[in-house]
């Protein structure tokens, strides 16, 4: 590889780490997936699509599970720099079509201008060069072919135990990126940005999926700086988020009985067409 991946992605990320961290994170809405199919032009069915960032699956294996998408991908070839996250991609996604490599955003090993799509789900904040990446992704797209940025967040504005989580694990953070809309934006005025791509198109929206206090505190547990801690601390981290899901700030239940209540993401998407 011709670039480094950031150290706390590899060590958060590393085998063993992946099969919590598959079981737990939110799944896309599939009105969501709609939408963005809805802005890939049908005319270049079957898509040829660079999946990068792939991890263990959970996009590709949306992408092939809608109906819309799984109809419309004639081959779809996933990058992941990840050795413990493209072991558990191999073993969860059935079809002949994928296949995983490794390789970076800015080092894909993909022919020029094979790509009719590029998808990156959950994973540009990772990146370490942006002017690098675009370049990149430049190269391989065909004429008029795009690349599509997804985010599924967690919505702290929603709910107070929401923003609460999310600060809990976000102090522990030690460097890692995460996603925030100003610096991605910033990333999309790069000089390699704008003589590349035309201005990005953005969407967003709100959605409600289903949460136990076992899914949010296992998913908290799952994030990559989450992961390295020492066992001491990864128990503190659970500690303060049981202290918070007992409060309860602003849950919405959907049955109190079974434990189960609403769990507010927003949708997120950024797509680059190319000059």
């Amino acid at each position: 590889m011709t670039t480094s991946v950031h150290p706390n992605a590899q060590a958060g990320f590393a085998t063993g780490t992946n099969e919590l961290y598959d079981r737990v994170r939110p799944l896309y809405p599939a009105d969501y997936l709609s939408y963005v199919r809805s802005q890939v032009p049908k005319s270049t069915v079957p898509l040829k699509i660079v999946e990068i960032g792939a991890g263990t699956g959970m996009f590709t294996r949306a992408l092939l599970a809608h109906s819309e998408w799984s109809s419309s991908i004639g081959t779809l070839r996933a990058i992941e720099p990840s050795g413990g996250m493209r072991d558990f991609w191999t073993k969860s996604v059935q079809d002949n079509r994928c296949t995983i490599v490794n390789g970076t955003f800015d080092d894909t090993g993909v022919e020029d201008g094979w790509a009719d799509l590029i998808i990156i789900a959950q994973a540009f904040h990772w990146c370490l060069d942006y002017g690098k990446a675009f370049t990149e992704f430049a190269r391989i797209l065909n004429k008029g072919g795009a690349a599509v940025f997804v985010w599924y967040l967690a919505d702290r504005e929603a709910a107070g135990w929401v923003a609460q989580v999310q600060h809990c694990v976000e102090a522990r953070g030690n460097g890692s990126p995460r996603f925030r809309l100003d610096v991605l934006r910033q990333a999309f005025s790069t000089p390699e940005y704008t003589s590349l791509f035309h201005p990005q198109e953005e969407a967003q929206w709100a959605h409600h999926g289903l949460a136990t206090d076992q899914i949010v505190t296992d998913r908290a547990l799952s994030w990559s700086y989450i992961t390295m801690l020492p066992p001491d601390e990864k128990a503190k981290v659970a500690e303060g988020i049981k202290g918070i899901l007992e409060r309860g700030d602003g849950k919405v239940w959907i049955s109190k009985e079974q434990g189960t209540y609403q769990d507010p993401h927003t949708a997120r998407t950024m797509i680059s067409r190319k000059k």
